[in-house]
């Protein structure tokens, strides 16, 4: 006969409260966590961001083509797209603090991987590991910040991607330009503040607690709460353009402003892609008071107003139409991501947001890279010039698609 032996009455609530003052004894106040999640989520996007002007000292040094440049962009997605479907929503069962240390020992490795990258092959295992890092990390952290911040977590994580990627690009632009041995120095730079993250992590409070089904949550599939499908799937036009448009600038951008313009300077091509990104970022801010219909259309339409500038610019070789162009589009980028963000997470329950993050991240990487890859592969056939005018036209029709649905569903 099996003996049970059973715990006596309120023993496990006795144990969590023990465990949960030894963590409080080495941690700070909750709100500490909000903007630790934020920094961090910060520094993992730019770190993504900062290999982009990068890529034409790899061009030189590797004797890339646009296609190879194209090929290492696509696996930093691929690598990021496929963690998003297995591991994105992995902090609702195990705690958001593990999965960030998991992250930022992957942004880590990166860096590492980057700074003694000789060959191409190389370069693309140090953008797969980045994707990991991205994937493990960017919905652990958004939904640490939801957690600990109902109030200003929507404008926060509206903001990060945005605000890390201008960083990245002005950060690798300025070293490139002012410091010596750019190849290492970004990334022994962003090497240290991963280090420091790293650190401070272990004195940051918890915000989720764990359950049960870690391993089932690990099966490839997209956890969309039934209450939100809907309103994803109306608002995927405009996401699908912010972000295909994103990826137009992150992976082929300063490309065109190097070889189509006849612009040498990689500081230009830097600057082109911090203006969109931190437009963005600052238009998510100036219009966070608007309703989410609204921004959804002022976006949309002035999303296909600066790609349209933009394609001009580049066509009549004048950076500064180029520069306009970008502006007036990244403030549609921002009021579009932002608007789709407040549509969406307030539709999900606590210990669903971070698989709604993860789908919604998946669905936005992958308007971030399939148009950007195909576009990659159609370089040799039809010329980059050609190419950035379809990609630009795609981008404006699918903006006209989602600005026409907003005024039907205003009516």
């Amino acid at each position: 006969m099996q003996v049970c032996q059973t715990n006596p009455p309120g023993a496990a609530a006795a144990e969590a409260l023990a465990t949960a003052s030894q963590s409080s004894s080495r941690s700070l106040p909750l709100g500490a966590m909000t903007w630790f999640s934020f920094a961090s989520a910060m520094l993992i996007a730019a770190s993504s961001s900062a290999v982009t002007p990068l890529y034409h000292l790899y061009q030189a040094s590797m004797h890339l083509t646009p296609f190879w440049i194209t090929i290492v962009f696509a696996s930093y997605v691929a690598s990021l797209l496929a963690t998003l479907l297995t591991v994105g929503g992995l902090s609702d069962y195990v705690g958001r603090r593990p999965v960030i240390l998991v992250a930022l020992l992957l942004n880590a490795a990166a860096m590492v991987l980057f700074s003694e990258a000789r060959d191409v092959g190389q370069l693309i295992l140090a953008r797969m590991v980045q994707g990991l890092c991205v994937g493990v990390g960017t919905t652990a952290m958004g939904a640490a910040i939801l957690d600990t911040n109902r109030v200003r977590g929507p404008l926060l994580n509206s903001v990060t991607a945005f605000l890390g990627m201008t960083a990245g690009s002005l950060g690798a632009a300025a070293l490139i330009t002012f410091a010596s041995d750019p190849l290492h120095r970004v990334y022994e730079v962003l090497l240290a503040l991963t280090a420091l993250l790293i650190a401070l992590l272990y004195v940051m409070p918890e915000s989720s607690t764990r359950k049960a089904g870690a391993l089932a949550s690990l099966r490839p599939h997209v956890r969309v709460p039934p209450q939100s499908r809907a309103v994803l799937a109306r608002l995927t036009p405009a996401n699908v353009a912010g972000w295909a448009l994103g990826g137009l600038y992150l992976s082929l951008m300063p490309t065109v402003v190097a070889t189509a313009m006849g612009v040498a300077s990689p500081w230009v091509g830097g600057v082109v892609v911090a203006a969109l990104m931190l437009t963005a970022a600052v238009a998510v801010a100036m219009f966070r008071d608007w309703p989410a219909r609204r921004l959804i259309l002022i976006g949309t339409s002035t999303l296909g107003l600066g790609v349209a500038v933009s394609m001009a610019g580049i066509q009549q070789q004048q950076v500064a139409a180029l520069l306009a162009g970008t502006v007036i589009a990244g403030v549609g980028f921002g009021a579009t991501f932002s608007g789709t963000l407040r549509a969406l997470l307030p539709t999900a329950e606590p210990h669903q947001r971070a698989g709604l993050l993860s789908a919604f991240y998946l669905q936005s990487y992958l308007a971030f890279s399939v148009p950007a890859v195909i576009a990659g592969l159609s370089v040799p056939q039809i010329g980059l010039s050609t190419t950035a005018y379809l990609y630009g036209a795609v981008i404006m029709l699918l903006a006209f698609i989602s600005m026409t649905a907003s005024l039907w569903t205003t009516r």
